[in-house]
């Protein structure tokens, strides 16, 4: 099996399906998308002495390690990423992937 990297950003609320376009056309075959919220000073707004919290998207697109960075470099472009307080992008080795019925081979762990 071929090394996979895991691509993770999280970006604001409602950028997600613009910036999993461009992540597509770059070549990933796929992303999950869900919601979070920032627990960190920065996050938490007043409007009216009242805190708000902001939401976030959290986008996971699995891709092989040789093809990985076109898919990175237009998460980055579509989010806006190198801009500040726009959110942040990041990679995660996968050590083991099981559920992926479309894959040919499979590294299962041993029991």
């Amino acid at each position: 099996m071929e090394q996979i990297v895991c691509v993770v950003a999280v970006v604001e609320r409602g950028k997600a399906d613009k910036i999993v376009d461009k992540a597509k056309a770059a070549g990933a075959k796929g992303a999950t998308i869900f919601y979070g919220r920032g627990t960190g000073e920065s996050e938490i707004k007043k409007f009216l002495n009242i805190h708000i919290e902001s939401s976030k998207e959290i986008i996971l697109v699995l891709c092989e390690r040789d093809n990985y960075r076109p898919i990175l470099n237009a998460i980055v472009d579509a989010g806006r990423l190198k801009e500040p307080g726009t959110g942040i992008v990041f990679t995660l080795p996968i050590i083991d992937l099981i559920g992926l019925h479309h894959r040919e081979e499979f590294d299962l762990p041993q029991e």
